[in-house]
């Protein structure tokens, strides 16, 4: 019994970190939206105006987030990095819906 909830709790514990682990950070994420957003204009999935929108959606959470490390000296709380990733979840997105809209002019 004791060896089961041992081995129970190793596996949960490593489950943990090893998710930890693989989450991207928010740096890594502002990048991998640039590159979607780039993406989608050199194929034409994204019109000037779409495109327009999504760079003022990730200009506005860089500020956002500028403002949260001015009032932490510089760090992020985990509070603060709860809203920026709920922010980047929603602009991701609005990427995906811009991007395979029935709507672009190719």
């Amino acid at each position: 019994m004791k060896l089961t909830m041992l081995v129970t709790t190793v596996l949960a514990l490593s489950t943990t970190v090893a998710m930890a682990q693989t989450a991207p950070t928010i740096q890594q994420r502002k990048g991998n939206q640039q590159g979607r957003i780039a993406q989608g204009v050199h194929s034409g999935q994204l019109t000037a105006g779409e495109t327009g929108r999504l760079e003022g959606r990730e200009a506005s959470i860089n500020h956002e987030e500028h403002a949260m490390r001015r009032a932490d000296n510089g760090h992020l709380t985990r509070a603060d990095r709860a809203t920026l990733n709920r922010r980047q979840n929603r602009t991701s997105r609005a990427i995906y819906r811009d991007k395979h809209n029935p709507h672009v002019q190719r």
